[in-house]
């Protein structure tokens, strides 16, 4: 297995429809009115993906439990802006503006951006295995006594490709994976 260049990434990408919308190089300044960004788009061996506007802040306001075989949706605050402050030692989950199709014989792993990491956030993504597709659910941690804000539309996380010189038996498609395709910030569930 090795890992992937700018190049690789770039050729999947334009060619197989791997990430879309692509952003062939970092872009760190918004051309319309010169603000300074936290940076996204293809990187030596990565490439740095947004998050959008949606937002899921976890808050116990309700005093619900988070149990992953029964979720219950009191657990967050649905919150649609450009900016979004996550409660001191608490978390969100927002998800991609990018949407991937992985190859069947490339798994990825996905990285906090290190401008955001430096402040205590740390964002939490599973593996993209071979052959899954849909926009990414990201969980972003503020591991800080502090409110911390995270900006949609910019670099939130970098993602990591290694191809695998074979195919895999069996994909993630091939299981029928429960977040193949999916949309949306997708909350936890479990299949009967």
């Amino acid at each position: 297995m090795s890992i992937k260049s700018d190049n690789w990434i770039k050729k999947m990408s334009l060619e197989n429809d791997m990430i879309s919308p692509f952003q062939p190089n970092q872009v760190k300044t918004n051309e319309e009115n010169n603000e300074k960004l936290i940076s996204y788009g293809l990187s030596s061996y990565g490439y740095d993906v947004r998050c959008a506007n949606e937002f899921k802040v976890f808050t116990n306001i309700h005093s619900a439990v988070v149990d992953p075989k029964s979720f219950d949706e009191k657990s967050f605050v649905d919150i649609n802006s450009d900016v979004c402050i996550i409660p001191p030692n608490s978390f969100a989950l927002a998800r991609t503006i990018e949407y991937f199709k992985i190859p069947r014989n490339v798994l990825t792993v996905c990285l906090g951006k290190s401008t955001y990491a430096r402040c205590g956030i740390i964002v939490n993504v599973t593996p993209l295995e071979p052959e899954w597709e849909g926009y990414v659910t990201l969980e972003i941690s503020n591991t800080t006594p502090l409110p911390a804000k995270i900006y949609s539309n910019e670099g939130l996380c970098q993602v990591i490709f290694f191809e695998s010189d074979e195919d895999c038996e069996v994909s993630y498609k091939d299981k029928s994976g429960k977040y193949l395709k999916q949309v949306g910030i997708t909350l936890p569930k479990i299949i009967k």
